[in-house]
């Protein structure tokens, strides 16, 4: 499922850039390849839009349930400048690689075809105007 949300977002032009390890674009794809069948469950991507669309999209979402944490059967979502790294100021989140439009997802047991749905329609939602700096 991870990897099927993974491609969905390499290819949205809201999506600035996402990180996990079965994507072509990891910088360390090519060990990924090696040791692994796949890259895992957990995924991060940036929105361009920045903090309105990082809140925008975990809100969209119907099916992943927003947590401060991220593991369980259940497909969790986090956007770090809102929640856990919140009481950072923005320029020490960038510092760290924490973009303000950084979202954290955990693939859960769902059926991949219902979260790539959700996944979608909540970009969709972010592409049609809830969108800013």
């Amino acid at each position: 499922t991870a990897e099927r949300l993974a491609q969905l977002l390499e290819g949205h032009d809201e999506v600035a850039a996402v990180h996990h390890p079965g994507s072509p674009s990891h910088p360390q794809a090519d060990i990924v390849a090696r040791q692994m069948d796949l890259g895992g469950g957990c995924l991060s991507f940036d929105l361009r839009g920045g903090l309105t669309a990082g809140r925008a999209f975990v809100e969209a979402l119907e099916l992943a349930h927003l947590a401060p944490s991220l593991g369980g059967p259940d497909t969790l979502v986090t956007h770090p400048a809102t929640m856990t790294h919140a009481s950072m100021t923005p320029e020490d989140r960038a510092a760290a690689g924490i973009g303000d439009g950084l979202v954290r997802l955990s693939a859960g047991l769902e059926h991949p075809d219902d979260l790539v749905a959700d996944v979608e329609r909540a970009l969709g939602l972010v592409a049609g105007g809830a969108t800013g700096a």
